[in-house]
């Protein structure tokens, strides 16, 4: 299990909209991930799991699509994963060691956005 790494991806606009089987589909094109992920592929994720790594289904909460040909996190997607770290849509199944390391990862684009976290509310 591992929280990716925080890459200080560039923001899109704040009213962008966000669709995340869209995105989906874009970043893989992006990554030249077709038939299994990568590391490109996983950049656009906040949480994968490490003993699956090569099967698309253990990559969650997508933030980022790709803009203008580069990989951008998305300020509405960054919420979404947000809400789902809260509850929203059932939540999200991940270790609970882990979920501190992904609210922080989350808090950093939230900081860039200079907004606040919902769990910092």
């Amino acid at each position: 299990m591992a929280v990716t790494a925080f890459g200080d991806l560039p923001l899109a606009d704040r009213d962008r909209e966000w669709d995340g089987a869209a995105a989906e589909k874009r970043v893989r094109a992006w990554a030249g991930a077709q038939d299994e992920p990568n590391e490109k592929y996983r950049d656009a994720h906040v949480w994968y799991d490490a003993d699956s790594k090569d099967n698309f289904t253990a990559y969650k909460l997508l933030i980022a699509d790709v803009v203008d040909g580069k990989l951008t996190a998305v300020p509405r997607g960054v919420f979404a994963a947000a809400a789902v770290m809260q509850g929203s849509r059932g939540g999200v199944d991940v270790p609970d060691k882990d979920r501190m390391r992904i609210k922080s990862h989350l808090a950093k684009y939230y900081t860039k956005l200079d907004d606040t976290p919902p769990w910092e509310d």
